[in-house]
């Protein structure tokens, strides 16, 4: 193991769940690349978000902070550009930074938001916009920089730094909204890139029926996969070589739409994939919230083109998943070419590779499809894989709880740099090398919503506990919740929040949510004086 400052290379994948790996035990999967980081390091069996939402936890990955202290506490809320990150401490030590593919630090859409102020009664005056707020001057400054209208200018770029990064190009949205830094690189590639993306220009010979897919004309050497490992490839190329670096290379995929380019698109099929235990389970209960959208699905009408969870059918399912493995083994061939540029320039002995996902997806399971409010296993669990030269552990599970909060502190420890005041993350560093090292022994997930969703209602909250044996969940503002006993029932199908031989464990679970509650409100800043 290098004495030396190290280099990183973070890998973040956009909706991947903890068990769409080789290394992690799918059956099928064939991710060659990911799996030889998994021989050379170590794998995290019981790593969760803090969030299972795109832009909430990537800004709790940024700041080590919770969602309810850094402020997005959903999507649609830029991270505050006013937040430190770890990214900003490790360029404050003389590490080069780079953001190559997906930020969404940003809001990407331009839409106006669907949660509005509400109005005073009736003679009473509304505050002025500078004191509507609990806090002045929340968007003060360029947040539009990931939005299609910036896009749109001949010049367009993302000012730097940004959160940290000195070098940042950027891929923004999925699909047919692929934009930013990535649709300059396909223009370039070719004569007219906007004319193959989207769904109106897929190629024949699509025989799925899964909502959101469709064959891409874009082929795999000009997809957003061979733009971060390009991109990638150059920064190694352009930095300084007399600085430690920090890259992180954050692909769009397997996130939906469905759109596996090139070869990747029939890789697998959907015959070989894994029924999901749903669609043989019976006498199972879901909660209102699930029941809300397997009735929909059954009256016809789900609402399927955005990002939110709906129903599906058990064919919708395996199209589903075997789609998703061929975007996966797109993005793997991409970490494949990123770990030879590392060896061929000589630098992969001094840098540590790090590879995860911000949030899991449904993929069939419980009968749903991408991401909602009913935080599943397959939701808040993600792969985590942390490979260095020289550690003691290297080859083995990690079975502690650990999770994306804490990977800021982890990487800031490796530099030998002490964290910011108010950084939540806890180090895991000492669990690469001792196999009884402390880690958590319980993680919290908040998750909140703009929308009104059907069986929730409007802005609904969840709040989660998990201790790696049983998962607890809250619903604001109703009087049902969530309780599973991971070891006896590990699909989550037998609801025990109303069980009263698991009453002892929901009060304890109960306890366990109020101290981590407690344990996460904020201490920033810190005290001028005394009194």
């Amino acid at each position: 193991m290098s004495k030396k400052q190290p280099n990183f290379l973070l890998i973040i994948t956009d909706q991947h769940r903890a068990d769409h790996l080789g290394c992690t035990g799918h059956p099928t999967l064939q991710t060659p690349n990911i799996d030889g980081l998994a021989e050379n390091g170590v794998r995290f069996r019981n790593f969760y978000v803090s969030t299972p939402v795109c832009m909430p936890n990537r800004a709790t990955l940024m700041t080590g902070r919770m969602p309810s202290v850094h402020g997005v506490r959903h999507n649609g809320i830029p991270l505050s550009r006013q937040a430190t990150t770890f990214v900003e401490l490790l360029a404050s030590a003389g590490y080069e930074t780079a953001l190559i593919g997906k930020s969404h630090l940003q809001t990407q859409t331009g839409n106006p938001p669907l949660s509005k102020p509400k109005a005073p009664p009736q003679g009473v005056c509304a505050p002025p916009e500078d004191l509507a707020e609990a806090r002045r001057g929340v968007y003060d400054g360029d947040y539009g920089q990931e939005t299609p209208g910036h896009w749109k200018q001949l010049d367009a770029k993302v000012e730097t730094p940004f959160y940290g990064f000195s070098r940042v190009e950027i891929s923004k949205g999925h699909g047919a909204r692929a934009d930013g830094d990535y649709r300059l690189w396909l223009e370039e590639r070719h004569p007219d890139g906007t004319a193959i993306l989207g769904p109106d220009k897929e190629l024949p010979g699509n025989d799925y029926q899964v909502p959101q897919s469709w064959r891409t004309a874009v082929p795999e050497e000009l997809d957003v996969s061979a733009f971060i490992s390009d991109r990638i490839e150059a920064f190694l190329d352009e930095r300084d070589a007399g600085k430690p670096f920090f890259a992180m290379a954050s692909f769009p995929d397997p996130h939906h739409p469905f759109t596996p380019p090139g070869k990747y698109w029939d890789m697998y099929k959907p015959e070989d994939m894994e029924v999901p235990e749903a669609f043989s389970r019976n006498g199972w209960t879901p909660t209102p919230y699930v029941q809300e959208l397997h009735d929909a699905h059954d009256r016809g009408d789900p609402i399927t083109d955005i990002i939110m969870a709906h129903g599906l059918s058990q064919r919708d399912a395996l199209e589903a998943r075997a789609l998703t493995c061929g975007m996966i083994t797109c993005i793997d061939d991409a970490v494949g070419r990123m770990l030879s540029a590392l060896e061929a320039r000589g630098l992969s002995e001094d840098t540590i590779v790090i590879f995860t996902s911000d949030h899991g997806e449904h993929l069939g399971d419980h009968k749903l499809l991408l991401k909602g409010l009913a935080h599943y296993d397959e939701l808040i669990r993600v792969p985590m894989i942390w490979s260095e030269q020289g550690r003691a552990r290297n080859g083995q599970w990690i079975e502690g709880l650990s999770g994306t909060i804490d990977i800021g502190a982890s990487i800031l420890d490796r530099a030998g740099l002490h964290p910011y005041n108010g950084i939540q993350g806890q180090s895991f560093l000492s669990a690469l090398d001792e196999e009884n090292a402390e880690l958590r022994d319980a993680v919290l997930v908040e998750d909140e919503q703009q929308r009104t969703i059907a069986g929730l209602g409007e802005r609904p909250r969840v709040r989660t506990v998990t201790d790696g044996r049983w998962r607890m969940s809250l619903y604001h503002g109703h009087d049902w919740g969530e309780l599973y006993d991971l070891e006896t029932d590990p699909g989550e199908f037998e609801n025990l929040w109303d069980a009263s031989e698991a009453s002892a464990e929901r009060a304890r679970l109960m306890e366990k949510m109020a101290r981590l509650m407690a344990e996460a409100c904020d201490r920033s800043p810190l005290p001028l004086h005394q009194a």
